[in-house]
């Protein structure tokens, strides 16, 4: 996998803290906003608001509007798993 830069601003107060908690477990800052950065990631890629709309690469304004609405509406109970199949192929 190849690897790329990626430069962004943070506070300065932040920035002394990722390095203080990096320090403590003996780890680079990168290695820690990777971490960090795949944790967040995954967690966004779970919300049901994502998993419903990552794949409509291009759908209108009136179909987005409509789906935010769909899911805007939606309850817990909504969208709770009721039941898992699995397959073996």
């Amino acid at each position: 996998m190849a690897t790329r830069a990626l430069n962004f601003k943070m506070d300065e107060v932040d920035i002394l803290d990722m390095k203080h908690v990096a320090g403590v477990f003996n780890m680079s800052i990168t290695d820690l906003v990777k971490k960090a950065v795949r944790e967040y990631v995954s967690e966004l890629k779970s919300d049901p608001y994502y998993r419903l709309t990552a794949n409509v690469e291009e759908a209108s304004v009136e179909e987005s509007e409509e789906i935010l609405a769909e899911i805007n509406n939606l309850c817990d109970d909504d969208i709770s798993i009721v039941a898992t199949k699995r397959f073996t192929l």
